[in-house]
């Protein structure tokens, strides 16, 4: 009887990858960092927020007893502020493996109510601050052989509410960029997922609706593990497009 042999994969590690987390500071971001680290990562905790970003690089460099993590300052709407953070990277680990674009702002305003400056903000966070990020690793990344870009979007890429309309216009760009930038990517072993992630415990939706019903929201560590998951993919397979949500989801059937 002919047994059948098992397919030679090749799963990546991850110990010793430097990886940038955008908004890393706090919310999923955090999560994120404190989750690559435990894996061995080397962290970029990038954010505007430097003393939130410096407590947590401190906090991860401390507990984890194999990661290691920097806190640098980051403005994702501005393309100098981004080269600047790449320049830094470059020089303190010598490569970058793994982008986390998570960065992201919402206001609840209606159509009549948002300014133009409100909507350029979210639209410049939510959206350029990605281009600009990738923008600046991709030829890094390419030239290293290859890389991982991980586009934070949300179901508000799939579904629409009032009082939202930067925040859906945003996220439904975002989430095709992620896929133009998955074609550019594949020639070059550069990986690119959109992450559609549903409601989080995170200070992003807590802190606008503090009467919230949070069993309807995920613990943004099953979305952090859910990062890990797709960075452990074997090097020959991109999950170009994945959807984690809580068991009690409002926004999605």
């Amino acid at each position: 009887m002919q047994t059948l042999s098992k397919p030679s994969t090749q799963f990546p590690t991850l110990a010793n990858k430097v990886a940038i987390v955008t908004g890393g500071a706090r919310g999923l971001g955090a999560a994120t960092c404190r989750c690559l680290a435990e894996s061995g990562l080397k962290v970029v905790v990038a954010d505007l927020r430097h003393e939130l970003a410096s407590e947590l690089a401190q906090e991860i460099e401390s507990s984890t007893g194999q990661g290691q993590a920097i806190a640098l300052d980051l403005d994702v709407t501005s393309p100098a502020s981004a080269m600047a953070l790449l320049d830094r990277v470059r020089d303190r680990y010598g490569r970058i493996d793994v982008l986390i674009n998570n960065a992201g702002i919402d206001i609840t305003e209606s159509i009549e109510d948002l300014t133009t400056d409100q909507w350029q903000q979210v639209i410049g966070v939510n959206l350029s601050g990605p281009f600009y990020m990738s923008k600046a690793v991709f030829p890094e990344m390419r030239q290293n052989g290859g890389g991982h870009i991980i586009n934070i979007v949300s179901t508000a890429a799939k579904r629409a509410w009032a009082n939202a309309s930067a925040y859906h216009a945003s996220k439904w760009g975002l989430l095709g960029f992620s896929q133009a930038l998955h074609v550019e990517g594949r020639p070059h072993n550069i990986k690119v997922t959109s992450l559609i992630a549903g409601g989080m415990r995170t200070p992003f939706l807590l802190d606008r609706f503090p009467d919230i019903d949070q069993t309807t929201l995920q613990d943004p560590a099953n979305v952090a593990e859910t990062i890990r998951y797709l960075l452990m993919q074997p090097k020959d397979t991109v999950i170009s497009e994945m959807m984690v949500l809580p068991m009690k989801e409002t926004s999605w059937p």
